[in-house]
């Protein structure tokens, strides 16, 4: 008899836990607020910024980043983008240790981003100069260039030459620089 009174006792539990149980509405969540944000339109007001501690003054949802503020990882290039600022560059030497240099690597970046016009070989000779396109590309056995030159021009461009800083990273400017030095002595 007591078994009987323990098992109706348990399918009555199970049932009773088993009928609230509702997926599409639960009972309990803990701060919500991370499972339900609150959607902002990127440029409309926001009373987050419009209050008397807010640090804008515009109350926009889409703020500027702080003056100052760097990207994590990121570092920053001093040399300015002047005449100064690319002789000042031609005393500054490789960071990134040379036997840690991966030049198969470097080969293939250069050919993407300088063969087109400086050629494979380094001669200024690239598809768009015989092509025509592009006139006055120099043969780098003619220039007096070194790494932190090199990387310069990589990062701000020179002439008619734009700037390669946002398709290469620090690293990839500093092996494309390495491997044009290689074609130089080559030449």
């Amino acid at each position: 008899m007591k078994n009987i009174i323990k098992l109706s006792f348990m399918v009555g539990a199970v049932a009773l836990l088993t009928a609230c149980k509702d997926d599409k509405s639960p009972n309990y969540q803990y701060m919500p607020n991370m499972y339900e944000s609150v959607a902002y339109e990127t440029y409309s007001e926001s009373a987050a910024f419009n209050s008397p501690n807010a640090k804008s003054e515009n109350g926009k949802e889409g703020q500027l980043p702080p003056a100052g503020t760097i990207k994590r990882g990121y570092v920053p290039y001093e040399l300015p983008n002047t005449p100064e600022g690319y002789e000042a560059s031609k005393a500054i030497a490789n960071p990134f240790p040379a036997e840690k240099m991966d030049m198969k690597k470097a080969e293939e970046l250069f050919n993407i981003y300088c063969a087109i016009c400086h050629g494979t070989a380094g001669d200024g000779k690239g598809k768009l100069v015989t092509q025509g396109k592009f006139l006055g590309v120099p043969n780098y056995k003619d220039r007096q260039i070194t790494e932190g030159s090199v990387n310069h021009v990589i990062t701000y461009g020179l002439n008619s030459m734009g700037a390669y800083a946002n398709q290469l990273n620090r690293e990839e400017r500093w092996l494309v620089s390495n491997y044009v030095m290689q074609l130089k002595s080559k030449l």
